[in-house]
């Protein structure tokens, strides 16, 4: 008998080990998510609620570098390959997204900036990848970005040796199509007024 309520007891506590180790990994995503957008691991840019308000004489190099993953079917490119900006200064630049396939295509951007440690002062109001996009047969559209480089970043000695900063995206193609679809259901040709329409799906 104390062997069968051993042998329970130790099923019920595998058990609780197998479904704690499972909400763990489940929880894994968002958790390592929020500690890559607060410490800047990784290249992870931060998102600013407004623009900022003071500009410091440092000036930093921002490169623009672009990727797409081959299963898009997208050509994708800076329209500046870089700027030179004040630290604080507001800045504006774009990137252009074109369809190159004959099928309506939802597009998802992943980024980081180098060097990595930069990530935590790079700052973005708004980006076209808090986006999903979605482009149509042959379409062609300018997508920006709004961004400016924290001026805390004159404080923190580990940045002094920093005088590029290279921002970096890689267009996929998301796994949600759904939304092509409904624009191909509803006959949809391309053009229009340049612009992507979007998907909601905001991360920094």
């Amino acid at each position: 008998m104390r062997a069968g309520r051993k042998n329970i007891r130790t099923l019920a506590f595998l058990g609780a080990f197998v479904a704690g180790m499972g909400g763990l990994a489940y929880a894994s995503v968002p958790l390592y998510e929020i500690f890559c957008r607060v410490t800047g691991y990784g290249g992870t840019t931060q998102v600013a609620a407004a623009e900022s308000n003071q500009v410091i004489e440092r000036t930093l190099k921002i490169r623009f570098d672009s990727n797409v993953n081959p299963a898009l079917g997208w050509a994708f490119d800076p329209v500046l390959k870089s700027m030179d900006l004040k630290v604080g200064e507001n800045a504006l630049a774009f990137y252009q997204a074109e369809n190159e396939t004959d099928d309506v295509i939802v597009g998802t951007a992943t980024f980081n900036v180098t060097p990595d440690k930069a990530g935590l002062y790079f700052n973005k109001v708004e980006c076209f990848c808090f986006t999903e996009q979605v482009l149509k047969p042959g379409q062609r559209v300018d997508m920006p970005v709004s961004f400016f480089i924290d001026p805390s970043i004159v404080e923190d000695p580990n940045l002094d040796d920093v005088t590029t900063i290279t921002l970096s995206y890689t267009f996929f193609r998301a796994e949600d199509q759904s939304a092509a679809e409904r624009i191909e259901q509803a006959g949809l040709r391309a053009g229009g007024d340049g612009r992507a329409n979007t998907v909601d799906q905001r991360t920094n």
